[in-house]
């Protein structure tokens, strides 16, 4: 029997979120009913109420979640009733060229569920990247579901389903942070923070910070940093070199989204390194940098999207570090609060006060 709850939805562009009624149907074929226990607020969640990813209002919001799997569908044999999952918006489709030549992460058929759940006059809600989790259950594809050890608390099992994830991934899959490499981040945010995370992880032996809040470059070196830039007062790609014996870093990773600061990355890095886009650029911007310099440097401009995840492989993987207390996923979690908070959660994420607020239901 469908479900009848309420949710988070961005009712048209710029709008304050509201609470609205919505109808959860039962699920079809390959398809899966989750209990959402927690639900970060992420700064994609803004870009849909803002219009800067579709117009497809209404949205319903959430996507960076974990719960309980419900019910599934006919045909769903990966995940069963009383599952742990953590919900994924890479749900791989094993069939497309990517999943073919053994390159999963770049699927270009990631499935969705193919019904539609509605507000109460039935009008059809936009999943937030096809998850739809600022409500108490959610329908998702059963591919959006990944498994991972029940110990881990949901509030920081949900943080893999997006930022995290994507800043630890943009270090250690596409950035290949090595031994011993020296690291440097632009944008110590969330997603900047996991990136650096991440280098640690990977045996990085330099990483450096870089941003123009003294409240996120404290909140780096609480992550792993061994050294901060302040932008605001310093000329960050001098101060890279100066602290990289002249040469740059091997890895940059620029976790902002700005020309301006892609710039600054590209230079920052050592001749032969590799520039990692991992920060999320407006559709109207542009970036212009000398050819010659492209070609003369070497090296490698990457971009990482969902940090070139597997969630089979990675989200396991990184719960089980967490367990071991090698993992600080919880220092993510700055604060947390119920579906009425997140209108308020997205401002002082605007102010830059806050790493993560985790929805609780």
């Amino acid at each position: 029997m469908p479900i009848e709850t309420q949710g988070v939805v961005a009712l048209g562009k710029g709008q304050p979120v509201s609470l609205e009624t919505v109808i959860v149907p039962d699920p079809g074929p390959g398809e899966a009913v989750v209990e959402v226990q927690a639900c970060g607020v992420c700064h994609t969640d803004l870009h849909y109420r803002e219009g800067g990813i579709g117009e497809d209002f209404p949205y319903l919001l959430g996507h960076e979640a974990a719960g309980i799997v419900s019910a599934v569908g006919p045909g769903v044999t990966d995940v069963a009733p009383g599952d742990f999952v953590v919900l994924n918006w890479r749900a791989v489709c094993g069939q497309c060229r990517a999943c073919l030549r053994g390159r999963p992460w770049y699927c270009f058929n990631t499935h969705n569920a193919k019904q539609k759940m509605t507000l109460a006059d039935g009008t059809p809600l936009s999943p937030a990247l096809g998850i739809g989790a600022f409500l108490k259950y959610t329908l998702v594809a059963a591919g959006q579901c990944t498994k991972v050890d029940p110990r881990a608390s949901a509030s920081v099992a949900g943080l893999l389903g997006c930022g995290v994830m994507a800043g630890i991934g943009a270090a250690l899959n596409t950035g290949n942070v090595g031994r011993g490499d020296t690291v440097a981040v632009f944008g110590c945010g969330g997603v900047g923070d996991a990136a650096i995370v991440g280098s640690v992880l990977a045996g990085a032996s330099t990483v450096i910070a870089v941003d123009v809040d003294v409240r996120k470059l404290a909140w780096a070196q609480e992550f792993g940093a061994t050294h901060v830039v302040n932008s605001r007062e310093t000329d960050p790609v001098e101060a890279i070199r100066a602290l990289t014996g002249g040469f740059g870093a091997d890895v940059v990773i620029e976790a902002v989204g700005l020309p301006q600061v892609y710039e600054q990355a590209f230079y920052a890095r050592d001749l032969a390194g590799t520039v990692v886009l991992v920060g999320v650029p407006r559709p109207d911007m542009q970036l212009t940098l000398p050819f010659l310099e492209v070609f003369g440097r070497g090296g490698s401009l990457k971009s990482s999207w969902y940090g070139d995840c597997l969630p089979s492989r990675d989200f396991p993987m990184l719960i089980d570090l967490y367990l071991q207390g090698r993992l600080p996923l919880d220092r993510f979690v700055s604060s947390t609060g119920t579906l009425s908070d997140v209108e308020a959660a997205f401002h002082e994420m605007e102010a830059g006060s806050v790493l993560r607020t985790v929805i609780v239901l």
